[in-house]
C-alpha cells in the first residue's frame, strides 16, 4: 500500500490538474510531496521503531497514512491535497522501516531471509507498476479521488490483522534525532524545489538559486549534526563499507531513472496515444508481470547460482537497454513500440533489486540494523524525488526549445504531440544517463559480496538475524 501510493496518482494526474487547478510544473509536487516526506523521515521512523516498539510504530504509521488518504480524497484545492500527500508520507515513513525490520525478525535463517527479501522486493518494485494499473481502474470507473479512498478499507483491515499477527519488539532507551530529521528533509525539499522551479523560471532565477543554496546549507548542517549527535538517525559509519555505500548510491540512481519513466510514459499514453485512464493502467501489465517473475527467480536461484554482483550487473544492463530503447519513441509511435522496452526494463529491475537490497544489509552491526533498513527505503524515495525533479527540469527546457522551432502550419494537437515527444525523448536520455552511472558504479566500485550458502553447513541457520538481535 505504501509503495503503490507513490505511483497510483500518476494515472490520475491529468484529472487532478483539471479539477483542482494545478500548473504543469506544480503537478509534479503531487508526487514529490509524498516521496520527500516519506524518504526524509524514514530514518526517524526506523529510530522510533527501535525506541517505542516496531509493531506499535507500524500500526501508528498505518493509521496516520489511512487518515491522510481519506483527507486527500476530499481535497478541494491544491494546498489541501499537497498537505494530505505530505502527511501520507509521514505515515509511510513510520510504517515502512518497521515492516522491513519485523520481516527480518520473523525470518531468521539465511535462506528464509533471502526468499523473504525476494517477496519484499517483488512487492516494492511491482507495487510501483501495480499502482498505475489500480490508478487507471479507479480513475476510469469512479474518480481520481478513489486513488486515495482505496487506502481507507485496506488500512482498516491492516490495523485489525496486524496486532494479533505481528510480534512486538522490546523498547530500547535513547533519544530522537529531530535536528537530523528536519535538516535532511528540508534540505532535500529545497533541492527538489530548486530543480522544479528551474524548469518553469530558469536556472538564473533568484528563487531557483536561493533554493539550491538553502538546500546545500541544510544538508551540510545535517552532516554536521550527525557527526555530533548522541544517537544519529543516520550513523555515518554505515557508509564506511564500500559495498554498502555503493549499493545505496546505486539504488538512488536506479530509482531516479525508473520514476521518470513512469511519469513520462503515463502522460505519453494519455496525451499522445489518447488512452483512457483504464487502458493506460493496463498498458503497464507486461512490466508488472516481468518484475514479479524476475525478482522471484533472482531470490530463489540466481543469487546463489551466479553470485550477487554479476546478477546486479546483468540486471542493470537490461534496465539501461530498456530505457535506451525508449529514446526511440516518436509522435507517431504506437503501443507496440513500448512493449519491448517495458519487458526489458522490468526484467532488469527484477533481477537487480534483490542482490542490491542484500548488499545494503550485508554485515550491518546489530545496533545499526534499523538505520540500515531505513536507508534502503530512503535511497529509493529520495532517488525518485530527485530523479523526477531533474527529469522535469530537462523536459521543461526541451519543451521551450522545441516550441521555438516548430514549423508553421501544424494544428494545436500536432504541435503538442511533437513538443511532448521531443521533450520526453530528452528526459529518457537523462534517465539512461542515471542508469549508465549505476552500471559503472556497480561494475567498477563494488566488490563481489559472498552469496548465501546453498546448503547449511553449520547451525548458523538457526541463529537470530541482526535485526532480531537489535530488537531483543
Amino acid at each position: 500500500m505504501v509503495v503503490l501510493d507513490a505511483t497510483i496518482v500518476n494515472i490520475a494526474l491529468q484529472d487532478i490538474k483539471g479539477d483542482l487547478g494545478f500548473s504543469t510544473s506544480g503537478l509534479s509536487w503531487v508526487v514529490n510531496a509524498y516521496t520527500l516526506t516519506f524518504g526524509g523521515l524514514l530514518l526517524l521512523g526506523a529510530r522510533a521503531g527501535d525506541l517505542l516498539g516496531r509493531r506499535r510504530v507500524f500500526l501508528a504509521g498505518i493509521a496516520l497514512f489511512t487518515l491522510a488518504s481519506l483527507a486527500g480524497g476530499f481535497a478541494q484545492n491544491p494546498g489541501e491535497l499537497l498537505a494530505a500527500r505530505a502527511i501520507q508520507g509521514i505515515g509511510g515513513a513510520l510504517a515502512s522501516p518497521s515492516a522491513l525490520a519485523l520481516l527480518m525478525t520473523m525470518f531468521t535463517g539465511s535462506r528464509e531471509r533471502t526468499r523473504a527479501i525476494g517477496y519484499y522486493t517483488a512487492v516494492s518494485i511491482g507495487g510501483s507498476a501495480l499502482g498505475l494499473i489500480a490508478g487507471g481502474m479507479l480513475s476510469e470507473w469512479a474518480s481520481w479521488r478513489w486513488v486515495f479512498f482505496v487506502n481507507v478499507p485496506i488500512g482498516a483491515v491492516l490495523l485489525v490483522l496486524a496486532r494479533p499477527t505481528l510480534p512486538e519488539t522490546q523498547r530500547s532507551t535513547g533519544k530522537f534525532d529531530l535536528a537530523g530529521a528536519l535538516t535532511s528533509t528540508l534540505g532535500m525539499t529545497a533541492l527538489v524545489y530548486g530543480f522544479v522551479h528551474a524548469a518553469s523560471d530558469g536556472w538564473g532565477d533568484a528563487e531557483t538559486i536561493g533554493s539550491f543554496a538553502v538546500g546545500a546549507l541544510l544538508l551540510a548542517a545535517f552532516i554536521f549534526t550527525e557527526l555530533r549527535a548522541e544517537a544519529p538517525i543516520t550513523p555515518l559509519r554505515l557508509f564506511a563499507d564500500r559495498n554498502r555505500s555503493s549499493s545505496y548510491v546505486a539504488r538512488l540512481l536506479l530509482v531516479a531513472g525508473m520514476m521518470g519513466m513512469f511519469f513520462f510514459l503515463t502522460q505519453f499514453l494519455r496525451g499522445v496515444l489518447g488512452y483512457s485512464d483504464l487502458k493506460t493502467g493496463f498498458a503497464f501489465v507486461p512490466l508488472t508481470a516481468v518484475v514479479f517473475v524476475a525478482s522471484q527467480v533472482s531470490a530463489r536461484w540466481l543469487v546463489e547460482l551466479v553470485g550477487p554482483k554479476p546478477l546486479m550487473i546483468v540486471g542493470i544492463t537490461f534496465s539501461t537497454l530498456g530505457m535506451l530503447w525508449l529514446t526511440q519513441l516518436g509522435e507517431h509511435s504506437g503501443y507496440g513500440s513500448l512493449v519491448g522496452p517495458l519487458l526489458v526494463f522490468g526484467l532488469g529491475n527484477g533481477l537487480a533489486f534483490v542482490p542490491l537490497t542484500s548488499a545494503a544489509l550485508e554485515g550491518v552491526a546489530p545496533q545499526d540494523a534499523g538505520a540500515a533498513s531505513g536507508l534502503v527505503n530512503v535511497m529509493q524515495q529520495v532517488g525518485g524525488s530527485l530523479g523526477l525533479a531533474v527529469l522535469v527540469t530537462v523536459f521543461g527546457a526541451a519543451s521551450k526549445a522545441e516550441q521555438r522551432d516548430l514549423p508553421a502550419g501544424l494544428s494545436p494537437a500536432e504541435a503538442a504531440r511533437r513538443v511532448y515527444t521531443h521533450a520526453a525523448d530528452r528526459s529518457f536520455w537523462m534517465a539512461t544517463a542515471f542508469l549508465t552511472a549505476t552500471w559503472l558504479l556497480v561494475t567498477f566500485v563494488m566488490r563481489s559480496p559472498k552469496a548465501p550458502p546453498a546448503t547449511p553447513v553449520t547451525t548458523d541457520e538457526q541463529q537470530p538475524a541482526p535485526a532480531l538481535v537489535a530488537a531483543e
